[in-house]
């Protein structure tokens, strides 16, 4: 029979034992408002104000209305008035922009003429979920962009629309999810593998004894580090070459270039996700606080890079915190690299950023780790 007292005796001790291990208490209290707050506030799968760049080639009266009529549709930010071809190119490879619309020279005078005028709209569709709502509401714009000023002599007969709007979706004119998905997910497999692994090992060690054991050498805390970690740099390594090799046999994912940039930005991230780790398991006292740190890491790393959903229809202070994350900077790398062929100049500022976590997270780890020594 089964003992009330013997029960609540027991119970007991598993709520004090909880209540000891501040961090999983933390842990079951946080991670519900964490994952509510990102998925009721940060999650937006129509993104609107996509930043557009502009080439004007047109110097009639009909080219200013149609930019107004575009940016009033909510999905249209006007942020770079191009001068060139050359320089729409470049904005639109470098991810500067989403968008890049083209209104030729003619443009005005065939409206006028009754003429078959057109404008260009070029996506970056190296995401496609990002582009898909845009899109679709430039199907309404040739009927209502012009609608003030062709009116009297020049209104169209028939009700026929006065232009049309040619859409190229760049880097993914098909709209095949793999594309975007398969290079992120480098990021993604990495980042979860590399932290937790390294994470879940030194706090092994802690609690076996065996880290004691190898302070007492007079190895150097740098020299450590470096020991600890290399053996994972090289595992890293080898899942990347073995994701890049099953992502073009499989899904047949394209290989555009930028092989220097790629190599030099998955590096970096190896090594900073390593260290990540490092300084988890010098906070973490147990295996479970490392994994429970490790996963609370992963989490907002999902949601906030722009791997599931479009990171630029994220709130500006989800978007803030999403450039914080590692992550987020190498699958802009991995996707400009394979999709764009996006070299080290056109991916400088999220190799810079992941530069910047290695340093910023080296050394906080060796801060404390020393700490740890002492």
């Amino acid at each position: 029979m089964v003992s009330l007292s013997r029960t609540w005796a027991v119970m007991s001790k598993e709520f004090i034992q909880l209540t000891r291990d501040r961090l999983t208490y933390a842990m079951i209290l946080i991670m519900p408002i964490v994952q509510l707050l990102l998925f009721g506030y940060a999650i937006n799968n129509d993104p609107r104000q996509l930043p557009t760049a502009v080439l004007v080639q047109d110097r009639g009266v009909m080219a200013r209305p149609v930019l107004n009529a575009l940016t009033n549709t909510g999905y249209f930010r006007i942020t770079v008035a191009a001068n060139s071809q050359a320089e729409l190119d470049r904005a639109l490879a470098r991810g500067d922009v989403q968008f890049a619309v083209v209104i030729p020279a003619d443009f005005s005078r065939k409206v006028v003429r009754g003429q078959k005028a057109s404008i260009l709209v070029e996506a970056d569709a190296a995401d496609p979920s990002a582009v898909g709502g845009a899109v679709s509401a430039l199907a309404g714009l040739p009927a209502q962009a012009l609608a003030r000023e062709l009116t009297g002599p020049l209104a169209r007969s028939g009700g026929a629309p006065p232009f049309e709007v040619v859409v190229h979706r760049r880097y993914n004119p098909e709209n095949i999810t793999a594309f975007n998905v398969v290079p992120g997910l480098l990021g993604i497999i990495l980042s979860m593998t590399l932290v937790m692994m390294t994470a879940l090992g030194m706090a092994r060690e802690r609690e076996r004894g065996t880290m004691e054991a190898l302070l007492a050498t007079p190895v150097r805390p740098m020299e450590v580090m470096i020991g600890k970690l290399t053996p994972y740099v090289l595992v890293g390594v080898i899942q990347a070459a073995l994701i890049l090799v099953l992502a073009r046999l499989l899904f047949a994912v394209p290989m555009s270039g930028g092989w220097l940039a790629l190599s030099l930005g998955l590096l970096l991230f190896i090594v900073g996700s390593l260290a990540l780790g490092f300084l988890i398991s010098t906070v973490s006292r147990t295996q479970l606080q490392a994994m429970q740190m490790s996963f609370f890491y992963m989490m907002p790393s999902i949601l906030l890079s722009g791997f599931m959903f479009p990171f630029r229809g994220m709130p500006e202070w989800a978007q803030v915190i999403g450039s914080i994350i590692p992550v987020t900077h190498v699958l802009r790398v991995a996707r400009g690299s394979l999709l764009k062929g996006s070299g080290v100049m056109d991916s400088w500022p999220s190799l810079a950023a992941l530069a910047a976590f290695l340093l910023a997270v080296g050394t906080l780890a060796m801060i404390r780790y020393r700490t740890t020594l002492d």
